[in-house]
């Protein structure tokens, strides 16, 4: 059946060779619809990011941009503003039908840590097409701040598809009309629409934006950073917020969502020129998100960054759209239910690394 591989299919592939690593994958890397990918024991800080075309391969390219190579092996800071790229630990030979694509995980997106995946012979980041075979890299620019990383540490993920399953308008339709994807109305145009909330109901607090000028952060610690040293609250009382070029949001959609067990889903920009502003790419979104005991949903975090010209967001606007996919079949395991989950039931949340 066409749709995303679930984690038992992800499993069969390890188990037949398909997806190999060194050292060996660990359970807790296979999530219900995606694969986390590590990195790798070294880096290179390169002076450009790059892909490496087809019929030529990534370690070839790399004499052309590599400044220096760094030890990951006791940990090493990747410095904001700068570009590396990491061999990870995975590597891939995709049976006949299958695709890949890889996305940020949700607190690598949080962090303004853009982690995109390169291959070789890859004219694209983040895909990898039937029958590829070979390594993997992750190129990672962080963006806000400066990380501390080691070998092991996941910042991204990779799902697997069997032919095409992206869901129509109109079959996206009849899914909500049985099992509700959005609190309130539905507005379906390629996708799942959802907008931003700046009328919260309670309080004023609305966002954050990324201070300029902050600490290193390791990955590893969990609500170890306060986090007001890295991140300025944002209150409105009028519903508007003018976004300042080059500054970075954590922002919260006003629609809570809900991804049904037989489905997946990914976030995807609504309008390249909807404003100056892009909505970070946040991830993908696993079969069971916003699932919870009562069924609510959860509200989608959003990664926003202005760019040439302040501009007003305004409470209400539509700023992304989920694209929904069936599943090959239905996953072991769910978002939420029998993995631990550190934003189910989410509302506005900066990543798991602050308190």
């Amino acid at each position: 059946m066409n749709g995303v591989l679930p984690d038992s299919g992800i499993r069969s592939l390890i188990q037949s060779g398909a997806i190999a690593a060194d050292p060996a994958i660990i359970p807790e890397q296979i999530q219900p619809a995606s694969l986390d990918l590590r990195l790798g024991r070294v880096a290179y800080r390169l002076r450009a990011s790059f892909l490496a075309g087809r019929g030529r391969r990534v370690m070839e390219r790399l004499a052309d941009v590599q400044m220096h190579q760094m030890d990951l092996t006791n940990g090493a800071v990747l410095e904001r503003g700068c570009v590396y790229l990491v061999p990870l630990m995975e590597r891939v030979s995709l049976p006949a039908g299958l695709t890949a694509v890889a996305n940020a995980k949700s607190s690598t997106g949080r962090l303004d840590l853009l982690t995109r995946l390169v291959a070789d012979g890859g004219t694209e980041f983040d895909r990898l097409s039937e029958g590829y075979s070979g390594p993997l890299y992750a190129e990672i620019c962080p963006r806000s701040f400066s990380v501390l990383v080691r070998p092991g540490m996941r910042l991204n993920q990779l799902r697997l598809r069997q032919g095409q399953a992206v869901l129509s308008d109109d079959q996206l339709r009849a899914l909500n009309d049985r099992e509700p994807l959005v609190g309130g109305e539905a507005l379906i145009d390629q996708g799942l629409g959802f907008s931003v909330d700046l009328r919260p109901s309670a309080g004023d607090l609305v966002g954050y934006r990324a201070r300029p000028h902050s600490g290193v952060i390791d990955l590893d610690r969990i609500g170890a950073y306060d986090a007001r040293e890295f991140w300025d609250e944002l209150r409105t009382t009028d519903g508007r917020l003018i976004l300042d070029p080059g500054a970075f949001y954590i922002l919260v959609s006003r629609e809570s969502v809900a991804i049904p067990a037989d489905y997946a889903a990914e976030m995807a920009p609504y309008l390249a020129m909807v404003g100056e502003f892009r909505v970070h790419y946040a991830g993908f979104f696993d079969p069971g998100f916003g699932i919870g005991e009562a069924g609510a949903g959860a509200r989608g975090v959003l990664e926003v960054r202005c760019h040439e010209a302040p501009f007003v967001l305004e409470h209400g606007q539509v700023v992304g759209r989920l694209v929904y996919e069936r599943m090959a079949a239905r996953p072991d395991r769910l978002y939420g239910a029998g993995i631990k989950s550190n934003y189910q039931g989410q509302g506005l949340k900066l990543a798991k690394q602050f308190r």
